[in-house]
């Protein structure tokens, strides 16, 4: 046991130690990021070892269940897809700028607009696309109106991983809780509204709050423009998009896996955009712009926490945890220790150790509590540090990008103000529903 725990709080300290300290690698023309490698190493130990047999990896990796990490790579990548499709047409943006132009030139209304476009689209496409959108937008309008962006910023980020809880497909750690658990799309909807709405109030009260005395200030009047040059593609894109949200809410009905239904749509969407350029002789490389952006590195980065859970499990790690949790409150306790856990280790392998720790809840009634709850917390989690999700490591790196000063510990400290407020209004309505 003692070994296995060494290499595993070795690999997430120094997987930390990477995102704050190396959150870039350059070889050359070549750029990383290297929390996957850090990850991918501790995973490589564990089967060097001997702690995970290689054949046993293999049988959990293609067992024909809804929660093989394959499917779920493919589900969460395929959806990523069409959310990134419609980004590279420019749809996100010029919603962005829509909102811009009809918020009349003063900062609260622009504010007010951003959150509402962010925490909408998030809703129906992926939080991580629209934070990786419109992040530079808002730096390149701020600096254009000499306003500061960070209300902004912070708005975004935090209303895109509220909001993302509204959908079972809002976060891949949605995807792999709820189906985990068996929960179908309607299902999540029905349980999950009241808290999200409650969370998405709090947060952005909270948010308002703090910055009104910056949002009550004057502004240059700016023009932002931005059109769309390929209307054909852009239908084609929302299409595939709501067709694949409508089946996936009717997946059950139909007895056909979710993973396969995105997967579909995003070949699909794929496919007739190739036959089309073909078609027109048009030399836009989108597909290949959309393949590049696509979250690949969260193939090799899931697979290795994967094996670093199968780890734990052997030993018995996640029954001691189920253990000292399941006789108290469990959906304040399993929210507030994931929503920590998702800060020392991201919330995507954090939600991989808590489906297993959850395990040994099912077919009681505090199952499906405490797997919403973790579901809450690996959201909300995701704006404590930067730590908590894939997106607030990207995010801090684009600011950097875009000369912006914002540092961990600031991070931090709105993070604390905000998320933990509103993780608890969230907690306590699932508690009353």
């Amino acid at each position: 046991m003692i070994p296995i725990i060494i290499i595993f709080l070795l690999t997430v300290i120094i997987m930390i130690f990477s995102v704050i300290f190396v959150p870039k690698i350059k070889i050359k023309k070549l750029e990383f990021q290297p929390y996957w490698l850090v990850c991918l190493i501790g995973a490589l130990l564990m089967v060097i070892f001997g702690f995970v047999k290689l054949d046993f990896l293999w049988s959990e990796l293609i067992k024909d269940t809804s929660v093989n990490p394959i499917k779920i790579l493919t589900l969460f990548i395929s959806m990523t897809i069409l959310s990134v499709y419609l980004d590279e047409l420019g749809l996100f943006k010029y919603l962005a700028t829509l909102a811009i132009k009809r918020a009349k030139c003063t900062q609260m209304s622009i504010f007010i607009y951003l959150y509402v476009i962010t925490s909408f689209l998030t809703v129906f496409t992926s939080n991580d696309i629209i934070i990786l959108t419109l992040t530079p937008f808002i730096c390149y309008f701020c600096k254009n109106a000499k306003i500061s962006p960070i209300p902004f910023l912070i708005s975004e980020f935090v209303s895109a991983n509220t909001w993302s809880m509204m959908l079972i497909i809002g976060n891949p750690t949605n995807i792999y809780l709820g189906t985990m658990a068996n929960i179908e799309f309607f299902e999540y909807i029905k349980v999950m509204t009241l808290p999200t709405i409650a969370g998405g109030i709090t947060s952005f009260l909270l948010i308002v709050l703090i910055f009104r005395k910056s949002l009550n200030k004057p502004m240059m009047v700016t023009n932002v423009e931005c059109t769309l040059t390929n209307k054909f593609m852009l239908y084609v894109g929302i299409i595939h998009l709501v067709g694949c949200i409508i089946l996936l809410s009717i997946s059950s009905y139909i007895d056909l896996e979710i993973w396969l239904i995105t997967l579909i749509f995003a070949l699909s969407l794929l496919i007739i955009t190739f036959v089309y350029q073909i078609i027109t002789n048009n030399k836009n490389n989108i597909i290949l712009r959309t393949i590049k952006r696509a979250p690949w590195t969260l193939i090799p980065f899931v697979i290795s926490m994967f094996v670093m859970v199968l780890s734990l499990s052997s030993v018995g790690i996640p029954n001691m945890i189920n253990d000292n949790l399941k006789n108290g409150n469990i959906i304040l306790e399993y929210g507030l220790l994931s929503f920590v856990s998702a800060n020392l280790m991201n919330n995507i392998p954090m939600s991989v150790f808590f489906s297993n720790c959850l395990l040994d809840l099912a077919g009681t009634t505090g199952y499906l509590k405490a797997t919403y709850a973790t579901i809450i917390s690996s959201n909300i989690g995701a704006f404590l540090t930067p730590i908590g999700a894939l997106a607030g490591i990207m995010w801090m790196s684009i600011l950097k990008k875009n000369e912006v000063d914002f540092s961990f510990g600031t991070f931090m400290k709105y993070g604390t103000i905000i998320a933990i407020p509103t993780l608890i209004v969230s907690l306590i309505t699932l508690m009353i529903i």
